[in-house]
């Protein structure tokens, strides 16, 4: 039988040499990681669903009723707009759920001390959960 394995004098220093990495992880910056662009995409989409709950939210909210309205009898509506509110609901819950599932993303994705959390996103979770709590308190 005849050994096929290398000996000691068989093996030049090229063999020992890491291979070259086409791709080095650690070199890529966030900006071009698939899974940060994911999120500032889910963030921004989250926001954008949150401005336009703002601008439903005028529609659908209770009119105030100014002592010149009264004076003269004009009415306005005193409840919220029932056409509205299904819609600022809806609204308001997708943007949550949206965020949530940023929050998710961005803990899988920060593992560094140096990586930053992100404020907006806890500023959107707040603002979304404490919409829909008082929506659902007055209504």
């Amino acid at each position: 039988m005849q050994n096929t394995e290398p000996t000691d004098s068989d093996i030049t220093e090229a063999d020992l040499t890491m291979p070259k990495r086409a791709h080095e992880r650690r070199k890529v910056s966030r900006r071009k990681d698939k899974l940060y662009q994911v999120m500032v995409g889910f963030n921004i989409i989250a926001w954008v669903f949150l401005v336009a709950a703002i601008f439903l939210m005028h529609y659908a909210r209770p009119e105030f009723i100014t002592g010149v309205q009264n004076y003269w009898g004009i009415e306005g509506r005193e409840i919220w707009s029932e056409d509205h509110l299904g819609g600022l609901l809806a609204l308001l819950q997708i943007c949550l759920v949206i965020t949530i599932i940023t929050i998710v993303l961005r803990s899988k994705r920060n593992r560094r001390k140096t990586d930053k959390f992100g404020v907006n996103i806890l500023i959107l979770l707040i603002i979304s959960v404490t919409s829909l709590v008082t929506i659902y308190m007055s209504v």
